[in-house]
């Protein structure tokens, strides 16, 4: 008969626990808040709920229809919240009946883009120009069905969740100011979601640490001296000079990086003269620059405004950038913290099963949650919305053709629900 040391002992009943609390998670997951998510006259109202949100887009910090929809569904499950937070924004809480715990916060961003839809189907935008062409009419949709799960459950949770409904995810930043105003300062973890129609339903991805990139924008403009394109000597030339920039600019990545890191610069604009005779006054351009290191883009940024004002100087010229901060406020990388990306995870692949939770590449895309992430013990996941059966074709997101399977709002409603339920078990 075999012997077992005492040690031997406690890691065999650790890990018959660990199987027997996992097993019973996976039917709660699936059976309990999957299976009510998933139930007809709640998927009914989750989908009526896109929709309204999705034909009356709002860009950043002009979500008032939504955010009076978010309040209205808030009141109606008898859920309290705080309004306003970051201008157009609210949080709402649900303290649990089961005992002092720590606060988990879920969140979602509201606005949409200034992208007229392509789609022609029934519940296309009616605001023109406007499009949830990024899936935010979905990431809102979750968390209120997330909401409506936990509501009915709280007796059982022993701690706090907070949802986060949040404006101007789109360039402006909106995740600081909801950081600014305090209402997050009592959590401890964050969790959040975005659609990914690269992902078939059913399927999640993230990964641990550095996730998304640290992203910025600029705008340069070189003032020359203006004259006859049949006299450039009598002219200060701004156009050569906005061009050896440009070019410059490319240097920053293929001879300053290390070829083992990612960054990004890209010119995406440039603007000259009006006459094709005419040497103009100035000339402005613009663009990104990216890292997957908040250190690297701090770098990008400086030697951007170096390369802009040393090579005007070369040329006679003189230059400004702005990187606009104030008011188009750099992201910082995206970095899920170890402890709560494998939370998430292990729920996932409960509620999902394992073949359908996978590990995601790193992505130069830049995302506002990163500033919860710094905060707080943060893990962001992608969630499928693809369904290559039932669309005409798979288009990317920030496209006016971009579309996807409702059948994702049950399962992000109960994805939501489940790490929060988990995490304050």
């Amino acid at each position: 008969m075999a012997s077992f040391t005492p040690k031997l002992v406690l890691f065999l009943l650790l890990l018959f626990s660990h199987h027997t609390t996992l097993s019973s998670s996976t039917s709660t997951l699936r059976d309990d808040l999957l299976g009510a998510a998933r139930a007809p006259s709640f998927a009914s109202w989750l989908r009526g709920l896109r929709r309204r949100i999705h034909q009356h887009p709002e860009l950043a910090f002009q979500e008032h229809r939504t955010s009076e929809l978010v309040r209205a569904e808030l009141d109606a499950l008898g859920v309290s919240y705080v309004w306003p937070v970051a201008r157009t924004g609210g949080v709402a809480t649900i303290a649990g009946g089961g005992g002092v715990g720590p606060v988990v916060a879920l969140r979602a961003d509201m606005d949409a883009l200034p992208l007229q839809e392509l789609v022609d189907w029934e519940y296309k935008s009616l605001e023109t120009g406007k499009m949830h062409a990024c899936g935010h009419d979905a990431h809102v949709t979750m968390l209120l069905g997330a909401a409506k799960l936990l509501q009915y459950r709280k007796k059982d949770l022993k701690g706090t969740v907070k949802l986060v409904f949040q404006p101007a995810e789109e360039s402006y930043g909106g995740a600081y100011y909801i950081l600014k105003e305090g209402a997050l300062d009592d959590v401890e973890a964050i969790f959040g979601l975005h659609v990914s129609p690269h992902l078939p339903v059913g399927v999640v991805a993230s990964r641990p640490g550095p996730f998304l990139a640290a992203s910025a924008r600029f705008s340069a403009t070189v003032a020359g001296k203006a004259g006859h394109a049949g006299g450039p000597h009598d002219a200060v030339d701004p156009i050569v000079a906005a061009s050896s920039t440009v070019l410059g600019l490319q240097q920053l990545v293929a001879r300053e990086t290390d070829p083992l890191e990612a960054a990004v610069v890209s010119v995406t604009l440039l603007r000259g003269g009006d006459g094709d005779n005419v040497i103009p006054e100035s000339a402005t351009f613009g663009g990104t620059v990216r890292s997957m290191t908040d250190e690297g883009l701090s770098y990008l940024m400086k030697r951007v405004k170096e390369v802009v004002q040393g090579q005007a100087t070369v040329h006679r010229c003189a230059a400004t950038v702005d990187f606009m901060e104030e008011e188009l406020r750099p992201y910082p990388a995206t970095v899920n913290d170890e402890g709560m990306y494998a939370h998430a995870k292990a729920v996932a692949e409960a509620m999902l099963g394992e073949a359908n939770v996978k590990t995601a590449p790193r992505s130069m895309g830049a995302e506002d949650f990163a500033f919860y992430a710094q905060r707080a013990a943060g893990a962001f996941f992608f969630i499928g919305v693809g369904n290559e059966t039932t669309m005409d074709r798979v288009s990317p997101v920030h496209s006016p053709h971009f579309v996807m399977d409702e059948e994702v709002l049950p399962i992000g409603a109960a994805f939501h629900a489940s790490v929060a339920v988990e995490y304050l078990k």
